[in-house]
C-alpha cells in the first residue's frame, strides 16, 4: 500500500476491504493493483481537502475528487472505475455498519463512449496461421500460443498460467482459470491440437528441472506474460500481418468471427467467461450487410413476394 494510504486515519478501512477482494472475493493480483492506486489517489485527494473520516464523507468531496481527476486530464473510462473503486470501499463499510450511506453512489462519472473491440481480418488471420511454422523451438511455439489464442478465445494470463494437465488426453479441451479464479472448460480445435502436439515434442527437450509450464522460454521455466506477447509480435512479424497483433486481439477477434457465424451470444459469452452478458454484447458490432443477411434467412415473413 502506498505510503499516504498507510498513514491515512482510515488507513485499515482500506487494507481489511482490499484483504476482502483478495481472500473473499478472490480478484486478481493485477485488480487488486488497479484498486489500491485508484483508493490511494482518492486518499492524497482527503489529505489535501483536509477530510480525516470516511464517516464525514459527502457527494460534494466525491465530487470533488472526481473534478480534480479532470483536471489532471484522466480519462473519462479511468474516472468511471475511480469512482467504481471508491463506490466497492464504501459499500463494504456500509454493510458493516460503519457508514450510514455511500455518498459516491450520488456522483456520477462523466460518459465516454465504449470502443469497439480491434479485430484482425478473417482471411489474413488465417493465411497467417496456416503458414508452417519452421524448425526453430520458439517459432514452433509461438505458432502454438497463436493458433491456441484464437481456437479458444483465451485470456493472455489464462494461457500464461496453463499447464498440459489442464488439456484432456485428446487435446480437445481444456480446464482454464479465469477472473476470480473460476474455473470453466473451452474446447480447442483441430489446427490448435495439431500446432500443440507439434510444441510438445519440442517442449520436453528444452524443459527445466521441475518445470511444468505448458508454454517456456529460454531456461526451460514458464514463459512470462510479457515473453508470451512478445512471441506473439515476432510471430506476426514472420506470419506478413502488417499489424500490431497483441494477445487481446485475438481473443476479440475469436469472439467476433465466432458470433459473426453463429449469432450465439450466450454461447460467446460461456466461452469467453464473462460473468455478465453486457460484457459480451461489446461484439455484436456486426456490420449491417451480415445483419440484413441473418434476418433474411430467419424471419419468416423477410422475404418480399410480388
Amino acid at each position: 500500500m502506498p505510503s499516504s494510504t498507510e498513514t491515512s486515519v482510515f488507513a485499515e478501512d482500506i487494507r481489511e476491504y482490499l484483504n476482502h477482494l483478495a481472500h473473499e472475493r478472490r480478484l486478481s493480483p493485477r485488480t487488486l493493483e488497479i484498486r489500491t492506486r485508484d483508493l490511494h489517489d482518492f486518499v492524497s485527494f482527503c489529505t489535501k481537502a483536509q477530510i480525516e473520516s470516511l464517516q464525514t464523507l459527502d457527494a460534494h468531496h466525491v465530487r470533488g475528487w472526481v473534478v480534480s481527476l479532470r483536471q489532471n486530464k484522466r480519462a473519462p473510462s479511468s474516472i468511471q472505475r475511480c469512482l467504481s473503486s471508491l463506490r466497492g470501499l464504501l459499500r463494504f463499510l456500509l454493510l458493516r455498519g460503519r457508514l450510514k450511506h455511500n455518498p459516491a453512489n450520488e456522483v456520477r462519472a462523466p460518459k465516454s463512449p465504449r470502443p469497439l473491440p480491434k479485430t484482425l481480418d478473417k482471411d489474413t488471420l488465417n493465411a497467417a496461421l496456416d503458414s508452417p511454422p519452421d524448425e526453430r523451438w520458439t517459432v514452433v511455439r509461438d505458432h502454438a500460443v497463436a493458433e491456441l489464442l484464437y481456437s479458444s478465445g483465451l485470456r493472455l494470463a489464462e494461457l500464461a498460467g496453463l499447464d498440459p494437465d489442464h488439456f484432456t488426453p485428446a487435446l480437445d479441451e481444456v480446464r482454464v482459470l479465469g477472473k476470480g479464479r473460476k474455473e470453466r472448460i473451452v474446447p480447442v480445435g483441430a489446427k490448435a491440437r495439431a500446432a500443440l502436439r507439434q510444441w510438445l515434442v519440442l517442449r520436453g527437450q528444452k524443459l527445466g528441472t521441475g518445470e511444468t509450464a505448458l508454454f517456456i522460454g529460454r531456461g526451460g521455466v514458464r514463459l512470462s506474460r510479457a515473453g508470451v506477447a512478445a512471441g506473439l509480435r515476432a510471430w506476426a512479424r514472420r506470419s506478413g500481418i502488417g499489424v500490431h497483433v497483441h494477445p487481446h486481439k485475438l481473443r476479440h477477434s475469436f469472439a467476433t468471427h465466432l458470433l459473426e457465424e453463429s449469432g450465439d451470444l450466450r454461447a460467446v459469452q460461456e466461452l469467453l467467461g464473462h460473468a455478465n452478458l453486457s460484457t459480451t454484447q461489446v461484439y455484436t458490432h456486426l456490420d449491417f450487410t451480415h445483419l440484413a443477411k441473418v434476418y433474411d434467412q430467419a424471419h419468416p415473413r423477410a422475404k418480399r413476394r410480388p
